[in-house]
């Protein structure tokens, strides 16, 4: 399952991402989105997690926790691939 993890901190960085979901089971990917311009993050990343209980677990969790002093918000990712 795929996670969009939005309200990030400007300072969250892959592995900080990495290592909150990883107590909740195999993270098959982690990423904060930068900006392409500036280089500075966007706010938001995705995780892919091996398991879909576990990642279901992590959202329920996390869902009501601050990371570096922001609330996250997850939500299930969409592939808008066509």
């Amino acid at each position: 399952m795929k996670i969009h993890v939005a309200n990030l901190a400007l300072e969250t960085t892959t592995a900080d991402l990495r290592a909150v979901f990883a107590s909740f089971g195999d993270v098959k990917s982690a990423r904060v989105i930068y900006d392409r311009t500036t280089g500075r993050s966007r706010e938001f990343g995705f995780v892919e997690m091996v398991n879909h209980d576990e990642a279901a677990a992590a959202m329920i969790s996390l869902g009501q926790t601050e990371l570096q002093g922001r609330k996250l918000r997850l939500s299930e990712a969409v592939n808008n691939e066509k």
